[in-house]
């Protein structure tokens, strides 16, 4: 009688070596150190901020008054004029940036693929991109204010924003909507429903809570910039309702120009105003990433 010897068993997992398991446990290190190098210059500028701005946003006419009649020494009246301005003029900058970008978009995806205007509509988009808040603000003084004979206001403002959110807009609502399974799109098809009925009904509503998360950070992104509204709207320290003529104050503008003022008053408006500038855009973040989530619980619903 013979007897068969039976192969080694197989385990189903190889070990790991000693030498893998330092070379994963290093890079784990490195990481966490990286995240926190780049996370001390942040939590330091919001502990500066917090510690230098408190003191102003807790005045009870810092959300409701205007710098109206109070003198640079004085530290009275609030940033009420400086917030509208900063919301009417990245509102105005969205109402027209976000249907441009997102029908932009939308060629680009769905109609326009590898033709040239796409390739070009791309090429574009690519430059204003890149191109720094002064170069926008120079264009539009050059064009609107000086070629069209213009003047300076807040709608001059809201231009110059627009050239640097319609990128923004643009990248995000192309990225989600690429992401959208082509099976949604072939079965609308197979019931009949044409391409622009498909994408409203079908391809948007599947990546709107991408989509309205881009929307709300790219406005987030153009509140804060400076260039604008030192070029193309001089500072009010009073309310200004009109949007087409004469001077508005926005919270950037009055940073710049309370850092010119060297009484203490003049520096805890500046600290102040950044707080406030902070918050704001805070807000901003999270009602994106709530949408954003509430729109996929309604989806997944």
């Amino acid at each position: 009688m013979t007897t068969t010897t039976r192969p080694p068993r197989q385990t189903a997992f190889i070990p790991i070596s000693t030498g893998r398991r330092a070379r994963s446990a290093t890079w784990g290190i490195l990481v966490v150190a990286a995240f926190v190098v780049a996370l001390i210059p942040l939590a330091w500028l919001l502990i500066i901020v917090i510690t230098r701005g408190f003191e102003a946003i807790v005045s009870p006419t810092w959300w409701t008054n205007s710098l109206k009649g109070v003198l640079p020494e004085q530290f009275a009246g609030g940033v009420y004029h400086a917030i509208y301005g900063t919301l009417v003029q990245a509102g105005i900058a969205a109402l027209i940036a976000v249907p441009l970008g997102i029908l932009i978009a939308i060629y680009l995806v769905e109609y326009g693929k590898k033709s040239p205007l796409a390739r070009l509509a791309t090429f574009m988009v690519d430059v204003l991109s890149g191109i720094p808040s002064i170069v926008a603000a120079l264009f539009v003084f050059s064009l609107w204010i000086v070629t069209l004979g213009f003047q300076q206001s807040a709608f001059a403002v809201a231009l110059a924003l627009v050239l640097l959110m319609i990128p923004v807009v643009v990248r995000s609502t192309e990225e989600m909507l690429r992401i959208v399974p082509d099976d949604l799109r072939e079965a609308s098809y197979a019931l009949g429903l044409s391409k622009a009925v498909t994408i409203m009904r079908v391809v948007l509503p599947t990546a709107s809570s991408g989509i309205v998360s881009g929307i709300l950070l790219a406005i987030a992104r153009v509140m804060g910039e400076t260039a604008p509204v030192l070029v193309l709207v001089g500072y009010s320290r009073a309310m200004n309702y009109d949007v087409f003529e004469g001077n508005m104050a926005s919270l950037p503008l009055l940073i710049y120009t309370e850092l010119i003022n060297p009484l203490p008053a003049g520096q805890l408006r500046a600290w102040g105003a950044a707080l406030t500038l902070i918050i704001i855009i805070a807000v901003i973040n999270i009602a994106a990433t709530a949408i954003a989530r509430f729109l996929n619980r309604k989806q997944n619903a």
